[in-house]
């Protein structure tokens, strides 16, 4: 089978590709790679990023659902001798796999970049930072504060897992097409074991944090009873943490989610 020499971006894989060199430069800048360490890429499209990559690190493992584009990178980039392309669905990679320490960098699906976001963390054990491109929209939500419109479940789970910056936003001429949507770049520091719960805690957490914005405008009380859980557990529970029933969801830190999560569901 013959490839385009330009394969034509896909929308059922949500493929943007970034064409604006500068861009490219300011990526590789925040990642700031050493050059004994490892990088995932997810998605590399037509290799605008991977070269850099390739060139700062000692080895890149780029992973590409697309077989069209899986072909043109390696005749595109075949000589890279640090390079291993795999053709497949990032969703179904076993990045626990992967080497402690590794560098994730990449321009995300928009259309699946949440659940792979969370994919990572559980492999969290694995590695060290990421620098990625996603949704203006999802990077403001990442990082949304405690009290603002942003905050929520999204901002909660990750950043119980992580430490996350919005580095800069990146305008919509920067890719070919281009998104209906704006986009930037965030950077995740993934926090230690020595500060995340046990596995059935943290499912435990997730639970009381869904149940917790499953209703945004009503009370916790409310919104948690809603959810299933006893009214007396409830106020026993927030009374014990000095927390009120009272209060919003939103206003909550993620600390007082933790500390809510252990008194609902003791060891």
């Amino acid at each position: 089978m013959t490839t385009p020499d330009f394969p034509y971006p896909r929308k059922r894989f949500g493929q943007n590709f970034l064409i604006d060199q500068n861009i490219v430069k300011k990526i590789l800048h925040r990642a700031a790679l050493r050059p004994e360490e490892m990088v995932l890429e997810i998605g590399p499209g037509r290799g605008a990023l991977t070269r850099g990559l390739c060139q700062a690190a000692a080895r890149v493992l780029a992973i590409e659902i697309d077989r069209e584009l899986y072909a043109y990178l390696q005749e595109e980039l075949g000589t890279s001798v640090n390079l291993e392309l795999q053709l497949g669905d990032a969703l179904a990679y076993p990045f626990y796999e992967l080497p402690p320490g590794t560098v994730v960098v990449a321009n995300l699906p928009y259309n699946i970049s949440t659940p792979l976001l969370f994919k990572l963390f559980e492999s969290r054990t694995s590695i060290d930072r990421m620098i990625l491109m996603v949704q203006l929209e999802v990077a403001q939500r990442l990082v949304g504060k405690t009290g603002t419109r942003d905050y929520g479940v999204l901002s909660v789970l990750a950043q119980y897992f992580a430490d996350i910056d919005l580095a800069f936003k990146v305008s919509r001429t920067c890719f070919r097409p281009r998104p209906d949507v704006a986009s930037a770049i965030i950077e995740i520091r993934l926090k230690s074991n020595d500060v995340i719960d046990r596995p059935e805690d943290i499912e435990h957490f997730v639970h009381v944090v869904k149940a917790a914005f499953g209703h945004r405008r009503k009370t916790l009380l409310n919104s948690m009873r809603d959810a299933g859980f006893d009214s007396q557990v409830l106020e026993s529970a927030f009374e014990c943490t000095e927390i009120a029933g009272s209060r919003r969801a939103e206003t909550l830190t993620v600390q007082d989610f933790s500390r809510l999560a252990r008194m609902l569901f003791p060891h």
